[in-house]
């Protein structure tokens, strides 16, 4: 697991050791989490690696296998958990996350209430960032998904910045013990509305709510029980456009140019593979990028809110 010292500073910078989490970086879309075990092995297309050659590597480190193929040996930072985690809920990805944690104005000593916990791939983030001294306290309705959360919480490191609590927020609200202690709060639930009154008495003065809603009519209701004890709303809808980098040959043919950038085979010109003008006006292999065609659209809308001041 992370080295947590006494003051809860999160490190990635030591050696990994024995009984460790680490992300295996196998290819740019492909990664897994594995816990560092002396006597085990992993295996996949790149030959067999022995655990026992991690141990006492610092993070980071290129490893080879029996056969000469390599991984990356990566810290279960929260933007790789988010990516390697098991999806018990649907989960908020880094765009939303970094998103709302800037919005939410969360800090080094802020105290965090959330619900649900879900997969807790938010929960890691909002951890790391109120780190060493504050806290986040999640619940979740589903005792099952709540002991799993711990459970991943204690391979991160985390679990002393973290508290998971079993309670239906939206039925009983949060713990009459958070009163006026929380430096801001977000909601992932499917009724959000029902949790805005005892979220408000939960935050300090000018604490600051998020709630996270896939639908707009969610959205809408969510805004009208808001409109009594908050100011300053507003819905943001986060759109991420990623991008394919490649290295690509420029020849007169076009051809893998053309395939790169989807033109139709008919609007491309014919190559000559033994014309020697063909080889002559070759260009050196140039970087090109073009708007990946899966990209993650829609994931949800981010509501803010800001508590009233009492006058």
């Amino acid at each position: 697991m992370l080295l947590v010292d006494p003051t809860k500073k999160l490190s990635f910078t030591r050696c990994i050791q024995d009984g460790d989490l680490v992300i295996v970086y196998e290819k740019h879309d492909s990664m897994k989490a594995v816990n560092v075990c002396e006597p085990s092995v992993l295996q996949n297309r790149f030959g067999v690696f022995k655990h026992s050659d991690w141990i006492g590597k610092p993070f980071g480190s290129k490893v080879f296998s029996n056969k000469g193929g390599f991984v990356y040996l990566l810290a279960p930072t929260p933007e790789l958990w988010t990516l390697v985690l098991s999806h018990r809920t649907q989960i908020l990805y880094i765009a939303d996350i970094s998103f709302l944690i800037t919005y939410l104005e969360i800090v080094p000593g802020c105290v965090v209430l959330e619900s649900g916990t879900g997969s807790g791939s938010l929960t890691t983030s909002l951890a790391r960032a109120v780190a060493p001294t504050g806290h986040v306290y999640t619940f979740d309705f589903h005792e099952q998904r709540a002991a799993s959360a711990r459970e991943d919480f204690e391979k991160t490191g985390i679990s002393s910045l973290v508290t998971v609590g079993v309670r239906d927020i939206q039925g009983e609200g949060f713990p009459d013990e958070y009163l006026g202690l929380a430096d801001s709060i977000f909601l992932d639930l499917p009724q959000p509305w029902l949790a805005i009154s005892s979220a408000g008495k939960m935050l300090k003065q000018d604490g600051i709510l998020c709630s996270f809603s896939p639908c707009i009519e969610q959205v809408q209701r969510s805004c009208e029980t808001l409109r009594s004890n908050f100011t300053d709303i507003r819905t943001f809808e986060v759109l991420l456009r990623s991008y394919e980098v490649r290295e690509v040959k420029m020849d007169c043919g076009q051809g893998e140019i053309g395939d790169f950038l989807g033109s139709p085979p008919h609007k491309r010109r014919q190559r000559s593979s033994g014309s020697t003008d063909v080889q002559n006006n070759s260009s050196p292999p140039v970087i090109m990028a073009k708007p990946c065609g899966e990209a993650r659209g829609h994931t949800g809308y981010l509501t803010f809110a800001r508590l009233k001041c009492l006058s």
